[in-house]
């Protein structure tokens, strides 16, 4: 929070409930790194495990596919008011 007041209007704060991980793109993005990238895996340095996520996303952006949110503000069932 200390930060953030250094840094007025560069980030927006969007709560997302803890039980709907799975409306959160980003959170089933480094799922799905970690399990195909880094389970298993013996690295010698961080150098190393940099490369080899950065070669995976090299090669996602080789065939991107393009994300269709099917969620609506209309069917949140929440509750909770976004502002």
């Amino acid at each position: 929070m200390k930060y953030l007041k250094t840094v007025p209007n560069r980030f927006e704060f969007i709560f997302t409930p803890n039980h709907a991980s799975w409306l959160n793109i980003i959170e089933t993005f480094f799922s799905k790194t970690t399990r195909t990238v880094l389970r298993g895996i013996r690295a010698k340095s961080k150098e190393e495990i940099t490369n080899r996520i950065a070669q995976y996303i090299d090669t996602l952006n080789q065939a991107p596919v393009v994300f269709k949110w099917s969620y609506t503000m209309d069917a949140n069932p929440s509750g909770v008011e976004m502002v």
